[in-house]
C-alpha cells in the first residue's frame, strides 16, 4: 500500500483528556461560603469517583458520564469548576465498600477512565480526568511530608495543609517527555517492559524530566538511554494531561543523527526503525500502535500526514 492511500487518521482532532469548556473558576476555590452555597445547589454537577473508576451509563463504545451523583452521605470532594455555567464536583466515594448506597440517586455503574475514554465525549473525558488527577492526590497526601502531621483539604480540595506544623501542599504533576524520533521518513518506535505482551505495539519513546534539565535536554537524554541513537534538532508539537496517575506528557518531534539502535534491556523490549508503509501495512505485519487516547498515537499520526 502506498504512503498516499494509507491515511486514515485524523491528526487534527482534539487530544483526549484535554478540555478548554471547563471553566475552573479558581477564584471560587478562596471563598468558602460561595463553595458551600454551590454544593447545597441542586443544579451543581456531581461526579462520582470510587477507587479509580467513575460512574457511568452505557457501555465502553457509547459511555456518558453520569453528573447527578451527589453523595447523600459524606464524602471527600473536590471543586473542579463551572460546567455548562454550573458548578461540578467530584466525590470520592472510596471508602464506601457500596458506592451507590452512597448516592442521593443511585444508577449507573463504575468503570477505569481508560476502558471508556474513547466512547465518552471529548470534553467529558477532560472533566474526570481532571477529577481523577486532584482526587488520586488528595487521597495520597493525606499526611505531610514534612512533619508526619495529617493533612486537611482546603480551598475547595485544591490545597492539603498539614494541622500540626501548616505547611500547605499542591496537587502534583509530573513532566514527562514523550517523543516521536525521526531520521527522514523513517520512525523509531519501541516497546517497554511495561506494555503488554500479546498486544505487540510499539509506540513512542517517553522519559521523566529530571531536576535542573531542559525539556530538549530530557528528549536526548531519554532517547540515548533508552535505544543508543543520538538526536539533534528537537521541536515541540503538543502537550497532554495524563492522570494515570499524575502526569503532564509534552510532545516533541526529535531527529535522529544516528541509525543504529543499541537497546537498553531494563527499560526496552525492542525498538526498531519503521517505514510508513510498515505503519500502513501493521496488522499484517503483527504488530500495533499506541491506542487512540494517547498522545503517542498522535505523534505517529501528525508525523505521517506531513510526508
Amino acid at each position: 500500500m502506498s504512503v498516499n492511500h494509507m491515511r486514515d487518521t485524523q491528526p487534527t482532532r482534539p487530544l483526549l483528556y484535554t478540555n478548554e469548556e471547563l471553566d475552573r473558576a479558581g477564584h471560587h476555590r478562596e471563598d468558602p461560603d460561595w463553595i458551600a452555597a454551590a454544593r447545597a445547589n441542586p443544579s451543581a454537577y456531581w461526579i462520582a469517583y470510587w477507587r479509580g473508576q467513575f460512574l457511568i451509563e452505557g457501555d465502553a463504545s457509547a459511555a456518558r458520564a453520569v453528573f447527578d451523583a451527589a453523595p447523600s452521605l459524606s464524602a471527600p470532594f473536590v471543586f473542579l469548576g463551572l460546567w455548562h455555567n454550573q458548578p461540578v464536583f467530584a466525590a470520592d466515594l472510596s471508602p464506601h465498600a457500596d458506592p451507590l448506597a452512597a448516592l442521593a440517586r443511585p444508577h449507573g455503574h463504575f468503570a477505569e477512565l481508560r476502558a471508556i475514554a474513547g466512547g465518552l465525549p471529548g470534553p467529558e473525558a477532560g472533566v474526570l480526568a481532571t477529577a481523577r488527577g486532584l482526587l488520586w492526590w488528595q487521597a495520597r497526601h493525606q499526611f505531610c511530608g514534612v512533619c508526619g502531621g495529617a493533612c486537611m483539604p482546603e480551598r475547595a480540595g485544591h490545597v492539603m495543609r498539614c494541622t500540626a506544623c501548616a505547611t500547605e501542599h499542591f496537587p502534583r504533576t509530573d513532566p514527562a517527555v514523550i517523543m516521536l524520533v525521526h531520521r527522514e521518513d523513517r520512525l523509531l518506535l519501541g516497546q517497554s517492559h511495561k506494555f503488554p505482551v500479546d498486544r505487540n505495539f510499539f509506540s513512542t519513546l517517553a522519559g521523566f524530566v529530571e531536576p535542573g534539565e531542559s525539556l530538549e535536554a530530557t528528549v536526548r537524554r531519554e532517547v540515548f538511554e533508552e535505544v543508543g541513537v543520538h538526536v539533534g534538532h528537537v521541536s515541540y508539537e503538543a502537550s497532554q494531561p495524563w492522570p494515570f496517575p499524575a502526569s503532564l506528557m509534552l510532545g516533541f518531534r526529535a531527529e535522529a543523527l544516528t541509525d543504529n539502535i543499541t537497546l537498553d534491556p531494563n527499560e526496552m523490549r525492542a525498538a526498531r526503525w519503521f517505514t510508513p508503509d510498515d505503519i500502513a501495512n501493521r496488522h499484517a505485519l503483527g504488530f500495533n500502535l499506541p491506542p487512540r487516547d494517547s498522545i503517542a498515537r498522535r505523534l505517529i499520526e501528525n508525523f505521517l500526514a506531513t510526508l
